[in-house]
């Protein structure tokens, strides 16, 4: 055992992958005494940073399995304790002995959701965009959203916050030192360095914000809703996105009473497309309530697609803040092309029955989740504190201006702490709990 190690920490067991029969499965055990373990329950004697192949045994010496053993010495692992890994065969059975074989015979319990990577973060060797990244990594659906969560996971996104802290640190210091010299002729509140210094920040917060924001979407996906009268052909449309016959499609308007959701890939990015009911006035309670679940979906989209035909007029789109496209279906029934109907890039015709123009609407859409070099994975809550961050960032401006500078003061205190709740400098353990209880046994 490596010394220094803390004994009053318990040591951790979980199966690494997934559930089901596989050709190998990994059971990953980190703590104070992880390599003791090894070393007495592994045929093969533990040698640090090696793969050896070996039989495993019970404490009544009979085989459990054989498999590869790798073993990784404090501070130079994953969790920066002892970790230990048994790669035997993937089968429910032999998992479950090795495993329970742990739990009984040696001072180990089941790791908690999350507890690898939770431990990693207290042992300083990832922050918590970081540990957040991982699951994102592997929740990833798309090549875009997994180049997105190695960026963060390599702390670009971290590095970015850091660089914020380091700014408004600075200015925090320098004006609490003009704060604390009020008896000196010198106005040291009025320098102007001290504005010039809180507009960069300024900038420099708006510019990771709308990052974050799109980190987001990278994460999440767009949220994209069809919307508009009945017999428009949303559901047409759903179906010829998603390449599959997800919603029922039939001449007759009414057919879509609820929402349908259909997880789609745009040019390699994710998005959720959901098909709506037709928005028009019914008598039948039924329809009443789908048009009002159409009506609460456009509410929160991303896009919004208005669906409109030849033979619809006058039909308006539902209150929304998303971004809207005025899509006009069935364009092979009448002497109109496919495409953009204007520069302006929100109107477009299309044919859902003969796939025409909705290549252009696709290039549309999937641009809007087109990842550049320094684009990085980020979650709703990162999104959240810059916003505080920046609220309070503007407030100790004004304060500034108006020379309080004890007001300007203690509103950069807590944007401090707002931008601290990112990385996880600053943290509570409820935060923590939400956070790892949403990743998986073995990670």
């Amino acid at each position: 055992m490596v010394a220094g190690v803390n004994e009053a920490i318990e040591t951790i067991a979980a199966i690494a992958t997934p559930p089901g029969q596989g050709g190998i499965g990994i059971i990953r055990v980190s703590g104070p005494q992880a390599l003791v373990i090894a070393d007495e329950i592994a045929d093969a004697t533990p040698r640090i940073g090696h793969a050896q192949y070996s039989a495993f045994r019970a404490k009544d010496q009979q085989i459990i399995d054989q498999g590869v053993l790798l073993c990784f010495a404090a501070p130079h692992s994953f969790t920066g304790e002892n970790v230990v890994e048994f790669q035997i065969h993937g089968g429910q059975y032999v998992l479950a002995a090795l495993l329970n074989e742990l739990c009984q015979s040696y001072r180990v319990r089941l790791a908690r959701p999350g507890e690898f990577s939770e431990r990693a973060f207290h042992n300083g060797k990832l922050d918590l965009v970081q540990a957040e990244a991982i699951a994102d990594l592997i929740a990833a659906g798309s090549s875009a959203a997994a180049r997105a969560a190695q960026r963060s996971l390599n702390g670009v996104f971290s590095a970015r916050c850091h660089a914020l802290h380091d700014g408004l640190l600075d200015l925090r210091m320098r004006l609490e030192s003009a704060i604390d010299f009020p008896e000196e002729d010198i106005d040291f509140l009025s320098d102007p360095e001290l504005l010039e210094r809180w507009q960069a920040l300024h900038v420099e917060h708006a510019q990771l914000l709308a990052q974050a924001s799109h980190g987001v979407v990278l994460n999440q996906g767009l949220t994209i809703v069809l919307a508009g009268a009945p017999n428009a052909g949303k559901s047409s449309i759903l179906n010829s996105l998603s390449k599959r016959e997800a919603a029922i499609v039939t001449p007759l308007p009414g057919t879509t009473r609820d929402v349908l959701s259909e997880r789609i890939q745009l040019n390699g990015v994710p998005a959720t497309l959901i098909d709506t009911a037709g928005l028009r006035d019914s008598d039948d309670p039924i329809e009443q309530e789908g048009v009002r679940r159409a009506r609460q979906a456009a509410a929160t989209a991303d896009y919004l697609l208005h669906v409109q035909a030849p033979d619809i007029v006058n039909d308006r789109a539902p209150p929304t803040q998303a971004r809207i496209i005025e899509v006009w279906n069935k364009c092979d029934l009448v002497d109109h092309p496919a495409g953009w109907m204007d520069s302006s890039h929100s109107a477009i015709r299309v044919s859902a029955q003969t796939g025409d123009g909705l290549d252009l609407l696709v290039d549309e859409l999937a641009g809007q989740l087109s990842i550049g070099g320094g684009d990085f994975s980020a979650r709703q809550r990162h999104v959240d504190a810059l916003r505080q961050f920046g609220e309070h960032l503007a407030k100790a401006g004004q304060h500034l201006k108006a020379g309080c500078g004890e007001l300007s003061a203690e509103e950069l205190r807590l944007a401090q702490q707002r931008l601290g709740e990112i990385t996880g400098q600053v943290h509570s353990d409820e935060l923590l709990g939400r956070i790892f209880s949403s990743f998986c046994i073995g990670k």
